[in-house]
């Protein structure tokens, strides 16, 4: 049903459960943790992520990501965690790029030498930079473009190139881009993980993570994951592939309202610097046209040394400062204070994120309206640095 389909038909009608028995026009909800297991076909099980609302949702997955096969995990972090456990043993080698989330650069340096895998951190974000750490025993080269939070770009066909001349596996974090302006599969990435707690949720009532590839890589991921216990309740299930329904239309309006707002920032007399990459100042700019669709909904920004980015946070009436990110309404966070908070100090400012950064999550609300609360919150700094003159 899938091809040739624009993506809206697709988010909407792809992977659905059809309700045979009441004809609803929505799918129905199967809560059930216990199924028969005589004169059936397949055993079902939460666990084996084949419940009815699982396996309909993959499929609507794997047709957005334009792969064979997809699966459903209870978080972001345990989509990327199965993933690399399922595809890593003693002895292999990984090479991660530089700038990446916080939550895998965690992950990466506190538990997998704990299994004897070990791992590399490349200086930059082009092809030679990953082939410059590569080893005889490396497995996978695993990257995430754009990139949380300094909105960095990868060369997705260049490292898949590379890759495949030396039979490693590649794998993207697409979080940030979300299936709707970036098909890593396209370019011949192997595997596309996202925290589906954001775009694919999009609501900011979600916990959920997915990862979408080959019919062979899914398997081998299945295998590893039965034994891990990452599955997603239904109810969460029935209500990502509720959301999911409405992801195009709510990314596009997010790229492009974010894309206005860092024209409108990159101008601004107390904005220091802005990193999108819908920016033609943006270093990736052009590589980025190539690649994305949009160039997403996410942003960040570092305001002037005047002003204090906490206060400057703390002073917004319409944005709201929140941890996560790509809900319909707009959030700021500080990356040191959450999502890059358990990198240290030092390998933060290795990749760039320096304390006073800003990550903007833009959502829905019109243009106008976020950027007066831009102007009224910096307006109220200023009129505090007077009154302390």
């Amino acid at each position: 049903m899938e091809k040739g389909r624009g993506i809206n038909t697709i988010c909407t009608h792809v992977g659905g459960v059809v309700d045979e028995r009441y004809k609803g026009a929505i799918s129905p909800l199967y809560m059930a943790t216990s199924y028969a297991f005589e004169d059936i076909d397949e055993k079902r099980y939460p666990r084996y992520f084949n419940t009815p609302n699982q396996q309909a949702l993959t499929k609507k997955i794997a047709a957005l990501e334009h792969t064979g096969d997809a699966m459903i995990f209870g978080s972001g972090m345990a989509a990327i965690s199965h993933t690399l456990m399922a595809f890593l043993k003693a002895g292999d080698h990984i090479v991660f790029q530089q700038a990446l989330y916080g939550g895998t650069y965690n992950f990466a340096t506190t538990q997998l030498e704990k299994y004897g895998i070990s791992y590399s951190f490349t200086h930059g974000w082009e092809a030679k930079d990953f082939e410059a750490k590569m080893r005889s025993n490396t497995k996978v080269i695993y990257i995430e473009t754009p990139s949380n939070p300094l909105l960095t770009i990868t060369d997705l066909k260049a490292v898949s190139d590379l890759a495949r001349s030396k039979g490693v596996l590649t794998m993207i974090d697409n979080t940030f881009a979300s299936p709707i302006n970036q098909n890593p599969a396209d370019f011949g990435i192997d595997i596309m993980i996202h925290s589906a707690t954001k775009y694919m949720g999009g609501h900011s009532d979600i916990c959920a993570g997915a990862v979408a590839a080959s019919e062979d890589h899914i398997k081998r991921l299945w295998e590893s994951s039965i034994c891990f216990g990452g599955s997603l309740s239904d109810q969460t299930v029935w209500l990502l592939e509720r959301s999911l329904k409405t992801m195009g239309l709510r990314v596009k309006a997010q790229s492009d309202n974010a894309h206005k707002l860092a024209e409108l920032l990159d101008d601004h007399t107390a904005i220091d610097k802005v990193y999108y990459p819908g920016l033609k100042s943006h270093p990736g700019h052009g590589l980025a046209k190539s690649q994305m669709k949009g160039f997403g909904g996410m942003l960040s920004f570092e305001l002037k040394e005047d002003f204090n980015p906490s206060d400057f946070m703390k002073s917004l009436q319409l944005i709201k400062p929140s941890m996560s990110l790509a809900g319909v309404e707009s959030t700021v966070t500080s990356p040191v204070m959450t999502s890059h908070a358990l990198m240290g100090e030092e390998d933060r400012k290795a990749q760039g994120i320096r304390d006073g950064l800003i990550r903007f999550s833009v959502g829905i609300e019109e243009v106008e309206d976020l950027m007066e609360d831009i102007d009224q919150a910096i307006n109220q700094l200023k009129s505090k640095t007077v009154l302390a003159q």
